[in-house]
């Protein structure tokens, strides 16, 4: 609740108004039966039409105090839960957006997705409820008991009896609800995930004919959601047919109680039918408020949920110390980037992925990375952009820890290829210009002749505004990683970070490549990762790395000297003549 109070007390103006919807709307539920009441006895009993006639008057205006009531609270209750879950939603997302992979892999994608979604919109529909009800039922509670009391004490202990059985059952449904809505929560996290993972790798299980063991495994998580749904719908719907019994119960022996009364000569008719009334708004409002008690736990597990969220903290930060620095990147001797005994282990993890890991590059310089699969490569590079930060040593650009320049500041001066290209849904022209809104279409295109990119970029019937479709689908692997490398090279970054961004590019495409790079980054430091050797022998130092030590470090030809690992990656690659020729 503290989390809905938080969010909801930026609304006082819509709470002012909301109270005051609720009054005028009690006041008139509750007093158009003491009106009616009062009609019958003095008016109806004794035939004076004049008095009916100034009642019904009175009552016709009260109805329409309470119809503007009913507006004003509806709207008033509508605009804060629709509001309080859009700002959930805001600061939710706007906390993703600084996690780092650690806190993401601890959540999991699709479970970011519901918390976002669904625990937020359980939110909104429990505040709807609750501004709609539980500030009402309070109010028409006590001034329903009030008028009954008032009305005939002797009447009013049949409704008191029936409170506590109506209260210690919903107590007893709250206890129970809670766990299940939880793991209702969980089931749907699951089944989000499972069709992610499906819609995701749809080729792949089409490709090992694997349909029928996928609709099965959706159709478990499916069949768990809805087993935990129905035994809290089942559970919520019980409230309703118990009350309802118990209230009928309790008018029964209400009219035998008041009909002695009457025939005694001390109930009139028109108290009795007013009293109904108010036994109806009572008990009716009982009901109410049982409900958002029935709905608390679910919101509660939602609440919890997004509060999770919103109270982890990123492992990545800036440092508390830190102050903008523009230095810019000239080729003195302490400019540059610098790994200094870099030892890095995952948060979750035991043992070191780089271990003692030392090099330097400098402005116009290319260093690569080579090594067998799982030596550490992307890990590595990863370190630069602070995706994660490392366990020991230090990383310095330009003679300053990374630490100590804000993560803004940083990034800005990175132009970050990853491994698996990722454009986003829209036109090639706003993914072009990702990172450099104000970027001029010369400049695209400038980036794409660079990437090699161009030709197929003009070809398209839209050219710069063809629509990409989600996760570039409509595009090649080739294709949508030449884009990529066009997204970095708009920039016009410090740092470049090619993370095996070639992969896709058949030998040819790679050359021009290779050959376009090389004046656009000739005042940048450019750093590779690549599988194939053919992509970096013309670098200038090559780190080779093996279970993620450092066992190599030179050019192509000194390594194929020095290093044994480097030469068999290179003979698995290179023909006989062309590893003699090299070395």
């Amino acid at each position: 609740m503290r989390l809905i109070f938080h969010y909801m007390n930026q609304y006082k103006k819509y709470l002012f108004l909301n109270l005051v919807g609720v009054c005028s709307f009690a006041l008139v539920e509750l007093g158009i039966p003491t009106i009616l009441a009062q009609m019958i006895n003095n008016g109806v009993m004794t035939g004076d039409r004049n008095y009916i006639y100034k009642m019904g008057l009175l009552l016709l205006l009260v109805a329409v105090a309470g119809a503007l009531g009913s507006i004003l609270l509806g709207y008033c209750s509508a605009q804060i839960s629709t509001a309080i879950t859009r700002d959930i939603r805001n600061d939710v997302f706007r906390k993703v957006q600084s996690f780092s992979p650690s806190e993401m892999n601890q959540f999991g994608v699709s479970s970011l997705i519901i918390r976002t979604n669904n625990d937020a919109f359980q939110i909104q529909m429990f505040v709807n409820v609750l501004l709609r009800t539980a500030m009402l039922t309070p109010m028409m509670i006590l001034f329903s008991f009030t008028l009954t009391f008032a009305t005939s004490v002797r009447l009013s202990m049949v409704i008191l009896a029936t409170l506590p059985v109506i209260l210690l059952g919903v107590l007893w449904v709250t206890r129970i609800a809670e766990p299940i809505s939880q793991k209702q929560q969980e089931k749907l996290d699951e089944m989000n995930r499972i069709s992610r993972e499906n819609l995701t790798g749809i080729r792949v299980i089409r490709a090992f004919n694997n349909d029928s063991y996928e609709q099965k495994r959706f159709q478990a998580s499916n069949d768990g959601y809805a087993g935990y749904s129905k035994k809290v719908f089942r559970l919520m719907m019980l409230t309703q047919p118990v009350f309802f019994f118990l209230m009928n119960l309790a008018i029964l022996v209400i009219f035998w109680i008041a009909g002695n009364l009457i025939q005694a000569g001390s109930l009139q008719v028109g108290d009795l039918v007013a009293f109904q009334d108010y036994v109806f708004h009572a008990m009716f409002s009982t009901m109410l408020f049982c409900t958002v008690l029935v709905m608390y736990p679910k919101t509660a597990v939602s609440a919890r949920r997004i509060r999770e969220v919103l109270d982890t903290e990123s492992i990545i930060k800036d440092q508390a110390s830190v102050v903008g620095c523009n230095e810019e990147i000239k080729g003195e001797k302490e400019s540059g980037l610098e790994f200094d005994h870099v030892t890095f282990v995952y948060p979750d993890g035991e043992e070191a992925v780089l271990k003692d890991v030392s090099f330097q590059v400098r402005p116009g310089e290319t260093i690569a990375f080579i090594g067998s699969t799982g030596s550490g490569k992307s890990t590595l590079i990863n370190l630069i952009p602070r995706f994660y930060d490392v366990t020991s040593g230090e990383i310095r650009l330009n003679g300053k820890n990374l630490e100590d320049y804000t993560l803004e500041e940083l990034r800005d001066r990175i132009g970050f290829i990853p491994q698996k290209a990722n454009l986003f849904s829209g036109t090639i022209r706003k993914n072009l210009s990702y990172g450099k809104q104000e970027a001029s279409d010369e400049e695209l295109y400038e980036a794409l002749r660079t990437a090699q990119g161009y030709d197929f970029v003009v070809n398209q019937k839209d050219g710069l505004d063809t629509v990409i479709t989600e996760g570039g689908s409509n595009f090649s692997g080739g294709q949508k990683q030449r884009l990529s490398i066009a997204r970095a090279l708009v920039r016009k970054p410090d740092i470049y970070v090619f993370d095996d961004s070639f992969s896709a590019l058949d030998f040819a495409t790679d050359a021009k490549l290779r050959k376009a790079l090389k004046p656009v980054t000739r005042k940048a430091m450019t750093m590779i990762v690549a599988q194939r050797v053919s992509t970096i022998m013309d670098a200038d130092k090559i780190v080779v790395l093996d279970s993620g030590k450092v066992v190599g470090y030179g050019t192509h030809r000194q390594l194929l000297k020095s290093c044994s690992v480097y030469y068999e990656i290179a003979a698995s690659q290179l023909s006989e003549e062309e590893l003699l020729y090299e070395a």
